[in-house]
C-alpha cells in the first residue's frame, strides 16, 4: 500500500480498511475482527474513535498522517495494534509530536515497579514526555486485552482517569495495551499501540521482600522511521528501540518466506540506530554551544577592559 500511495495510486480510508479485513479473514485461525477498524487520514485521524464511511472517506496521500488502529479475533488470541504513518515529507512539528508519543510508549515499556501498584499509578510515566511540551491526550494509556475474548477488558487499566472502575493492581501474565497518542483537532492524529504482557522482574538489588514486575512487548510491528526525530531520544530509549526492532526481525522475518519485497521493507524499517554516531552528534552540538559561550564571554571581556 505504501509503495502504491507514493507512486500515486488511489487508496482511501475505506479501501484500506476493507483490504486489511479481507487479509485477516483469509488467515486460518482468524474468526473475524476484534473491533471495527479505525483508519483516519489527516483531520479524521484526530477523531479518537473515528470509523471510516462512504460519507467521511478521505483519499490517503503523502500530505498528512495516516492513523490505522485494527485487530482480529484468533483461536490463539486477540489483537489490537495501532501505528501512524506518513507517506510524504512530515513537518518538524509532526515529527516532534510523533517522536514524543513514541517516547511515551517506550517509557511505559521500560517501567519496572513493585507488585501491587494500580495502572493509574504508573500512567504519568508515559504522559510526562508529552506534558513536558504541553501536549495531552484524553484517553487511557492502556487497557486489558483478553485471549479470544474482549479486546477491552478489566480488571486493571493504565489511566489516571479511571479511579473508580478499575481499582485492581497489574498482575503477572496479564495483557495490556501501551497506547499513548496526540490529536490535533482538524489536523491529524497520532497513536502508537503495542500489546504488552506483565512479567516478573528481578532487580539488581533485592533488599526487601518485594516482588517486581515489568512489561514485555508481544506485538511486533515497526514504527515509522520517517516520523522519528532521533535527536530527542535518550540513550535508554534508543537502546529499547534497537532491541524491539531486533525482536521484530527475529520473529517476523522467518514468516516472510521468499517475499523479498516484504523482507526489504521490514529490514529498512528496523535498521539499528548507531548510538556512537548519535552520541558524537550530540557531543558536536555541545561543543558548538561551548564555543559560542566562550566567544560571548570574550566579547564582553573586551568591552569592559
Amino acid at each position: 500500500m505504501e509503495k502504491e500511495i507514493t507512486s500515486g495510486k488511489y487508496w482511501t480510508e475505506v479501501t484500506a480498511s476493507e483490504n486489511l479485513k479481507q487479509r485477516r479473514l483469509s488467515l486460518q485461525y482468524n474468526r473475524g475482527l476484534s473491533f471495527e477498524t479505525i483508519a483516519g487520514f489527516g483531520s479524521n485521524g484526530a477523531i479518537i474513535h473515528y470509523r471510516p464511511s462512504n460519507t467521511t472517506d478521505k483519499v490517503i496521500s503523502g500530505k498528512s498522517l495516516f492513523l490505522l488502529d485494527s485487530g482480529g479475533q484468533y483461536l490463539d488470541g486477540t489483537t489490537d495494534v495501532t501505528r501512524t504513518m506518513h507517506y510524504g515529507n512530515p513537518t518538524d512539528y509532526e515529527k516532534e509530536c510523533y517522536t514524543r508519543v513514541l517516547m511515551s510508549a517506550i517509557n511505559l515499556a521500560l517501567t519496572k515497579w513493585p507488585s501491587g501498584l494500580l495502572g493509574r499509578e504508573i500512567d504519568v510515566i508515559a504522559r510526562h514526555q508529552l506534558w513536558d511540551v504541553g501536549l495531552v491526550y484524553k484517553h487511557g494509556t492502556g487497557h486489558g486485552i483478553g485471549a479470544y475474548l474482549s479486546v477491552h477488558e478489566g480488571p486493571g487499566r493504565i489511566s489516571y482517569m479511571s479511579k473508580s472502575k478499575y481499582e485492581q493492581p497489574l498482575k503477572a501474565y496479564q495483557y495490556y495495551s501501551d497506547e499513548p497518542g496526540y490529536y490535533e483537532d482538524g489536523q491529524f492524529g497520532i497513536r502508537l499501540e503495542t500489546i504488552v504482557t506483565v512479567v516478573p522482574f528481578t532487580p539488581k538489588y533485592s533488599t526487601a521482600a518485594q516482588d517486581f514486575l515489568q512489561f514485555e512487548p508481544v506485538t511486533f510491528v515497526p514504527f515509522e522511521p520517517n516520523l522519528i526525530d532521533y535527536s530527542i531520544l535518550n540513550h535508554k530509549q534508543v537502546s529499547w528501540l534497537n532491541e524491539y526492532n531486533a525482536k521484530i526481525r527475529e520473529n517476523i522475518l522467518p514468516l516472510l518466506g521468499n517475499d523479498q519485497q516484504a523482507i526489504d521493507w521490514l529490514n529498512m524499517r528496523t535498521k539499528a540506530i548507531p548510538l556512537a554516531s548519535r552520541q558524537s552528534s550530540n557531543a558536536a552540538n555541545i561543543s558548538l554551544v561551548t564555543v559560542r559561550i566562550l566567544l560571548i564571554t570574550f566579547a564582553f571581556s573586551q568591552l569592559f577592559c
